[in-house]
Formats: structure tokens, C-alpha cells, sequence
């Protein structure tokens, strides 16, 4: 009888592990108050998961925080992840100081310690527009500009 009670004490440990370490719940086990919980599906990634539960990919860094990720751009197919209960976090965009230079021309030309973030801010007041401009001038890497390179900004 003593050890048919050591065998499901120890089946019963076993369950509860297994059932922890693949981030699942036991009915009744449940945390009160626990976030929401996603299972990975192939093509996912922390932004597309934030963008669907947020509307904003920025919080793929609250996912990551929540569920304790070493290598946040590792996420496997069918790894459950918690989904924390935080306000959504919105792009800004800068507004040029009135002291900046502004840009206003269709082309630029680049000086030492210029970046395309840096353009974009005195160009459009976005930094995130950056990408227009590598697109715009088929920069094959957009991180290697060069002083005197005139690049064209879409309008």
C-alpha cells in the first residue's frame, strides 16, 4: 500500500512537470489572473505575434520580458508563450528642433557622420522613413553611406 502511494505521488509530480515545461495548464492548476497564452505556428515571429494581440509590433519586447526568452528571434513551432496584459506601445515620430537643419530639396548630400535615420528626421521628421531612402537609391547596405554621396529623397 506504502509504495502504490510513493508510485502515484511520483506519476503525479511527473504530470504536473510535464505539464509546466511545455507552459500548458492543468484544469484547476491554473494561475488566477494569468495573461493570455499563444501557441507558436511556423511563419510567427515576436512582432507578427505583438502586431495580432497589440496592435503594435513594438511590444514583441513585453513578450519576450514575460516569457523570459535568452534569444527572443528563436521561437519555435508550437512553444506557448504568455501574453502580458500591457498597454500597446505606438511608433513616434520626431519633429525636427527648430535649430535642425531641415531638408527640403529632392536630393541630399552626405556629410561626415550623417545616417539615413538622421536624414530621414531632418527630411520628413520620421526617422523610420529611412528605408524609403535606401529604396529609393538602391543602397545595397543601407548602414554604408559615404560623405559626398547625393542621394535622392522621394517626395
Amino acid at each position: 500500500m506504502i509504495l502504490g502511494a510513493i508510485v502515484i505521488v511520483v506519476v503525479g509530480v511527473l504530470v504536473v512537470n510535464y505539464f509546466k515545461d511545455r507552459g500548458s495548464t492543468i484544469p484547476g492548476l491554473s494561475e488566477e489572473g494569468a495573461g493570455k497564452t499563444h501557441t507558436v505556428v511556423a511563419g510567427d515571429t515576436l512582432w507578427s505575434i505583438a502586431e495580432r494581440y497589440y496592435g503594435s509590433g513594438f511590444n514583441w519586447v513585453d513578450i519576450s520580458n514575460a516569457n523570459s526568452l535568452e534569444n527572443p528571434g528563436a521561437i519555435e513551432t508550437g512553444q506557448t508563450l504568455t501574453i502580458p496584459d500591457v498597454t500597446p506601445k505606438l511608433a513616434t515620430t520626431v519633429k525636427p528642433a527648430a535649430d535642425t537643419n531641415t531638408i527640403s530639396g529632392a536630393t541630399y548630400e552626405v556629410v561626415r557622420g550623417d545616417s539615413l535615420w538622421n536624414i530621414a528626421v531632418r527630411a520628413y521628421g520620421d526617422g523610420y522613413r529611412w528605408v524609403e531612402i535606401a529604396t529609393e537609391n538602391d543602397l545595397a547596405n543601407p548602414d554604408l553611406i559615404h560623405a559626398g554621396n547625393i542621394l535622392v529623397l522621394p517626395r
